[in-house]
This record gives structure tokens, sequence and C-alpha cells, in this order.
């Protein structure tokens, strides 16, 4: 764990992970093992990394379906006043610096989101999303690379695996 990094109560911090400097970890987020989590990232209350989830510098996940700092009377909103939400990204995946993820995706085992994007629907398995909005730009392997695709199966030229799409991935154009 690095400098000025703030963990809330609850929160769990598998074995091997690593917090970089001023990263918000939220009541009750939970990281699994071996995840690495950079400068200035912030993880509110109501999100999952499973193992091995690498996050970039400065990437926001976002917790409130329904943002407000106050009720329609101005009195000030208490925690039992908002509709939190969840994120959960799965095993192996990667978000890219200065991405924001909106609060009810889910993001899949080994997907990969470039720096920089809006993520406001879930990301398939081994997909590649980037922009703003996020979308399915691509698929790539377990080492990262991109994946030459037929049909539900992609290829990695580089490792030399063969990797199962979640769908027909040829014919998809959006997520």
């Amino acid at each position: 764990m690095w400098r000025l990094a703030h963990i809330r109560e609850r929160a769990v911090i598998g074995a091997g992970s690593i917090i970089g400097a001023g990263v918000y970890v939220g009541a009750g987020v939970r990281l699994g093992r071996n995840c690495k989590v950079q400068n200035n990232a912030l993880l509110y209350e109501g999100v999952e990394l499973e193992d091995g989830v690498f996050v970039g510098p400065q990437v926001c996940f976002t917790n409130d379906y329904l943002p407000r700092a106050v009720n329609p009377d101005l009195s000030l909103k208490a925690a039992a006043d908002w509709e939190g939400g969840r994120i959960l990204v799965r095993e192996g995946a990667s978000v890219g610096a200065q991405s924001v993820v909106v609060t009810g995706v889910t993001i899949g085992s080994w997907a990969l989101v470039g720096a920089g994007s809006i993520v406001s629907r879930d990301v398939p398995d081994h997909a590649l999303v980037f922009g703003q909005p996020a979308r399915l730009r691509g698929w790539v392997c377990f080492c990262g690379r991109r994946l030459s695709v037929d049909n539900r199966a992609g290829w990695c030229a580089h490792c030399q695996r063969q990797v199962a799409l979640p769908y027909d991935a040829a014919a998809s154009a959006t997520i």
C-alpha cells in the first residue's frame, strides 16, 4: 500500500494486491488476490474486483444511480437516502487510465477497457472496448493482445492460444 491511500471500513484487500498512492477504497469494497490499483483511482462502495484485475491511474468507479446532494426538500441527503449500485470486474480484466465505470456494470473476464473510456454497459469476456461511450472494438487474449476472430473463437498470434468468445464475435458490432 502506497502513501495517502484511504481504505474504508469493511473493505477487503486480497493477498498480493497493490494499492497505489492516493487511492480511495470505499466501505465494503472487495478486491481479490493479486489486483493492481494504480495511483489516484477511486473505488466507491459497491465495487468488487475479482482476482488479477488491473485498474489504471485515476480510474473512477461510480456508485450512485441518482446522484443528488440534497432531497427534494433541500435537506442534505444521508446514507439512507441514496440508491447505491454495484460494479463487478471479473478475473484478469483491465481498466485503462482515467476511465469512468458507471454503476450497475459488469466487466467480463480478461476484457480490456481502453484509457479515457466511459463504460456504461456490460462488457463481455475478452472484449476490447474504448471510447465515450465505450464500444466494442475487438477481442483480446489472456495476454492482452488483439485476437484474430472466426465466428465464436479467437486466435492469438503472439502466444498461440485459441480463445472461446461469448458469442459470434465476427458478426458483433456493438455491445
